[in-house]
């Protein structure tokens, strides 16, 4: 059987969430038995999020296969058991160059090559590629209909429903229903617009999910129906909620999985979220809470690290714990012990996340040497293993000029350095370690408790390494290398054997862990960091007890 196709647009204004409105119509369909892949088509004219700044475009998602992906992709993977890869992102960039390569080529034949039929050809090519060997395809379009750059898309899903049909398609537009204070009214007059615009380009959509901040009134859904030409019970309420992972439960209340169903005529087993309604449970009954810094680079735009705040809430989930982070910025921290006593002093553990260039390293050093000095768990990831690696060389074995050449081309000690067969290669474009790459564990060391296993696979995106050359010298000096590449070249994994948890990893773990499949690394930092937290306050605690028993002296005597 060919696989049927669910089409998601947005309208209105942007950021209405229609990445997580596909992960949870797919994550609802994974719970009936219906197997489902999901894709992003992006407008901007870039080849790849690769190259934008993480302030413009946000994480930059990588996949096993090393594609360059959007930020919506890792809510794909973390609601759905879909594997993604480079097919499953597709930008204009991307299309047009194809489409150039392959007139270049002469495949079109001395034909004019334009928008229809050609770019709106190979745009329907990629999606049919991803579509084989499942039941639904889900399709989301970036952007806000009504953009210029997004009509080829528009175009193509709408091609997509004349040649397979009502029944083997499903438009979903994501919309906005605003609660105006001063009228203390819902206003469903941006609805109305942005399906009329929608239809001006010969779409009529099948379902609405309406985002608001309140459940639509049955008078609200059946207005919207009436000048939308949508049935009733397809105007769902999209409720703004606190957490991402109740928006599926949400879907399901209002029946969006059984709509997409009837829409398609698929037949499939009742509903079983039991594990998703568990999760919930736990994020709003959480035993206690945890609290951990996390001294970056980005600190001011939390999408930078999307997957790494995900992570972390998975680990802390998996012990009911509620997580509670701070980002700190890392040029903050560069005033030495007394400012990383001030910022960090109060915190149960610290991160150093990954990042490009040289602003605020020296205070991700102060962050990493504190947090070794004073037995506060430590977890880093690429850059913040980088920079402790930088740490250990310059305290703990001496050599004070220690860098990455990243940071300091002239450092006589280059502990970090350019990976050996990208030297010369200057262009930002393709010349990272990418995508997944597999890891030999020692046995005996902390990260082989964590995991369990002698052998794992994780995703990099990276253009340092570790230079091997200073082995001898850092494990001298207390470092353990744990985990390495299985032929020696790459070292992975760097821990402190003497530190309650200090961990470091060349890789991106954030990028694996789901919700109900929460990372081992995270889940371990998160363990560390509740313990250490939970000393503090004992220790606390008794320190104050002792100082109220203390005898008072009288008079001098």
């Amino acid at each position: 059987m060919s696989a049927k196709y669910i089409f998601v647009t947005g309208g209105v204004v942007s950021s209405l969430g229609k990445g997580l409105a596909a992960a949870s119509i797919g994550c609802l369909l994974e719970s009936r038995g219906i197997s489902v892949n999901l894709m992003k088509f992006d407008p901007y004219l870039n080849v790849d999020p690769g190259t934008m700044s993480p302030f413009q475009h946000g994480e930059v998602f990588v996949t096993d296969d090393g594609a360059e992906t959007d930020l919506d992709l890792g809510h794909y993977e973390r609601f759905t058991h879909a594997r993604l890869s480079r097919d499953n992102n597709w930008t204009t960039g991307r299309i047009y160059e194809q489409i150039i390569a392959k007139e270049r080529r002469g495949d079109y034949l001395g034909k004019t090559v334009q928008v229809i039929p050609h770019v709106t050809n190979e745009i329907k090519s990629a999606m049919k590629k991803v579509a084989q060997d499942v039941d639904v395809c889900i399709v989301e379009i970036g952007g806000t209909v009504g953009d210029i750059e997004s009509l080829p898309f528009i175009e193509a899903i709408r091609q997509m429903r004349q040649e397979l049909g009502r029944e083997n398609t499903l438009f979903v537009h994501v919309t906005l229903v605003p609660f105006i204070a001063a009228a203390q009214e819902l206003k469903t007059k941006p609805t109305q617009h942005s399906v009329k615009e929608l239809l001006s380009v010969g779409i009529q959509p099948d379902m609405l999910l309406c985002r608001t901040d309140r459940f639509l009134s049955k008078e609200i859904k059946s207005k919207i129906a009436l000048f939308c030409n949508v049935e009733e019970e397809a105007v769902i309420t999209a409720k703004d909620v606190d957490s991402i992972y109740e928006v599926p439960l949400v879907f399901s209340h209002e029946r969006v999985d059984a709509l997409a169903l009837k829409y398609l005529h698929l037949s499939a087993k009742d509903r079983d979220l039991t594990q998703w309604e568990e999760l919930v449970h736990r994020v709003y009954n959480p035993k206690d809470d945890v609290n951990i810094a996390i001294v970056g680079k980005y600190v001011e735009y939390e999408d930078s690290y999307k997957s790494l705040k995900e992570a972390l809430i998975h680990g802390a989930l998996a012990h009911n714990l509620r997580l509670q982070t701070s980002w700190i910025e890392a040029e903050g921290l560069e005033g030495g012990e007394r400012a990383c006593e001030e910022q960090l002093g109060h915190y149960d553990g610290i991160l150093v996340p990954g990042g490009f260039g040289k602003r605020g390293i020296e205070g991700m050093l102060q962050a990493i040497g504190y947090a070794r000095r004073n037995k506060v768990p430590y977890f880093g990831i690429c850059l913040g293993m980088q920079t402790a690696c930088i740490e250990v060389a310059r305290s703990l074995a001496g050599l004070q000029k220690a860098n990455s050449s990243e940071f300091d081309p002239a450092t006589p000690h280059r502990v970090i350095y350019k990976l050996r067969e990208l030297r010369g290669v200057e262009e930002l474009g393709g010349t990272m370690r990418l995508g997944a790459w597999t890891c030999k564990i020692e046995p005996g060391t902390l990260a082989h408790r964590i995991y369990g296993k002698n052998e794992i696979s994780e995703r990099h995106r990276h253009r340092y390494e570790f230079n091997r050359e200073y082995e001898s010298m850092l494990t001298a000096a207390g470092l353990r290398i744990s985990g390495a590449t299985p032929d020696g070249t790459y070292v992975e994994i760097i821990e402190l054997p003497d530190h309650p948890h200090f961990i470091g990893c060349q890789f991106h773990p954030e990028f694996k862990s789901k919700p109900l499949e929460p990372h081992p690394l995270f889940e371990s930092f998160v363990a560390a960091c509740y313990q250490n937290g939970q000393k503090r306050r004992t220790d606390k605690e008794s320190a104050d007890v002792e100082m109220f028993h203390r005898p008072i002296k009288v008079g001098g005597r």
